[in-house]
């Protein structure tokens, strides 16, 4: 299953994207970040980032769309723009009829290294170790969409109804 992960921000929007199943190691096939700049109309920023998502997903055809759930934060400004780009993921993903999940992080922090609170510093080696590289992804918005896309390989629901259709299929 090819899942790309999007951890979103306006900034910086960490994507990934992978190819795996529950209990496999994956294959990364792209790891980076969309940026923009600061200091342009909100509006233009958004236009830049879906058509950035727009060639990822038209490039590499995923299955499936896992994107960070947006928390609630003390900064309303920082959780506004994060709830924005998440918008643009699921607006793309709805146009062109692709699965969502929406994972926390507590929950992908717990899918890659077994433990919910674990530190950004172990989320990136633990992903760097799954997804097989030789560095670990940077900037750590690049690592987070990465343990994203695993979460959902991994334990979303569609990968759970891939599988099943795979044995399926093979009987």
């Amino acid at each position: 299953m090819r899942v790309l992960g999007i951890d979103p921000g306006l900034t910086r929007c960490g994507v990934a994207v992978i190819d795996g199943l529950p209990g496999r190691p994956v294959t990364a096939h792209f790891v980076g970040v969309i940026t923009t700049a600061p200091d342009s109309e909100i509006a233009d920023r958004l236009v830049i980032l879906h058509a950035e998502l727009a060639v990822l997903i038209d490039n590499y055809s995923p299955d499936a769309i896992a994107i960070e759930r947006v928390f609630s934060q003390q900064n309303v400004r920082s959780a506004m723009s994060t709830a924005q780009a998440a918008g643009i993921g699921l607006l793309l993903a709805g146009q062109r009829g692709i699965r969502v999940g929406m994972h926390t992080p507590t929950e992908v922090k717990a899918a890659v290294t077994g433990n919910g609170r674990a530190e950004k510093n172990q989320v990136a080696l633990m992903v760097t170790k799954i997804a097989q590289l030789k560095a670990v992804p940077k900037p750590a918005d690049a690592a987070d969409a990465l343990a994203i896309a695993i979460t959902h390989a991994w334990r979303g629901s569609v990968a759970a109804k891939y599988e099943a259709a795979r044995k399926a299929m093979s009987k």
